[in-house]
């Protein structure tokens, strides 16, 4: 798919998810105040930060997409990342605040304290959300993975992040309503769980964007993938120096190889256009190749 294409497409889906994200922030946020429920205006405020995260994915998106110029000459694939990163802290914060809530609660509710029992407007909005961010989840992950675009991938895992919230609030808010004023507690129990489970989904995503910001290298397995190319070509031995790193959703590969000494140059630069493309097959057209050529030794 060309960059221009995949853009799109990341843009059309955030978008999807923008709206949505908008259209349950007013039902949350009206359902919160009119049922009472401190649960579902917790809630809403969740929906806006993944409603920022959207825009934010949206604008640094377009700019990854961006072809090289004389300021990035490997392109701005790493806008994307810093969407990531973007997105990873923002779930970072949403768990932190789901977290400090519940036990604000919790700690009000073990002094004695009543915690009011939400109505039944609460309860639909909180059921009316967990169906459309789970839709949104597996609707932005699918395209995320196809795509090999990370930001949308973290993105997902926001709208699935708020899915989760809105079933701690809907434990709460169901067992307040069928169980009475005594199970109030299972709201705050709930949110508590739900943000550690935040905390971890954004531990993985922030490591693995992180890794990318400061050029960590590419897995074993695949720095493997990319040595038995280099020996599937023949002619070529002793691949060493190999570099490798990642730029937004784009591969950067860089080693040093041996050929005969006494080949052509035309011949020579034949053998690396295979090696070139060959990677470039395995691991997408964009993939970034540089290959130095040496003299192969006399005892190789």
């Amino acid at each position: 798919m060309e960059e221009n294409q995949r853009e799109s497409v990341i843009r059309r889906v955030t978008w999807v998810g923008a709206l949505a994200n908008l259209g349950l922030l007013i039902v949350k946020f009206v359902a919160g105040l009119v049922a009472h429920s401190s649960a579902m205006v917790a809630d809403a405020a969740h929906s806006l930060s993944d409603f920022v995260t959207d825009i934010i994915v949206i604008v640094f998106v377009r700019i990854s997409a961006k072809p090289q110029d004389t300021d990035h000459d490997y392109g701005h694939g790493k806008y994307e990342t810093l969407a990531t990163l973007f997105v990873g802290l923002a779930l970072v914060a949403a768990a932190v605040g789901i977290i400090v809530s519940g036990a604000t609660k919790l700690a009000a509710w073990l002094r004695g304290e009543a915690i009011t029992a939400p109505g039944a407007l609460a309860l639909w909005a909180a059921l009316l959300s967990i169906v459309v961010k789970e839709a949104l989840y597996r609707y932005s992950v699918a395209r995320g993975k196809s795509l090999d675009s990370p930001a949308l991938v973290a993105n997902a895992w926001h709208h699935r992040s708020d899915a989760l919230s809105s079933i701690g609030a809907a434990i709460g808010i169901g067992g307040a309503i069928l169980l009475g004023d005594r199970w109030t507690v299972l709201d705050p129990l709930a949110s508590i769980v739900v943000g550690a489970m935040l905390v971890k989904v954004a531990w993985d995503l922030l490591r693995g964007c992180l890794g990318d910001l400061t050029d960590q290298s590419l897995s074993e397995a695949q720095e493997r993938e990319i040595v038995e190319i280099f020996h599937s070509v023949p002619g070529v031995s002793d691949p060493h120096h190999l570099r490798t790193r990642r730029i937004g959703p784009r591969i950067a590969i860089e080693a040093h190889l041996r050929m005969d000494g006494n080949l052509p140059l035309r011949e020579a630069h034949e053998h690396t256009k295979a090696i070139e493309q060959a990677l470039r097959d395995h691991f997408g057209p964009q993939t970034i190749v540089t290959l130095h050529m040496e003299p192969r030794k006399d005892n190789e």
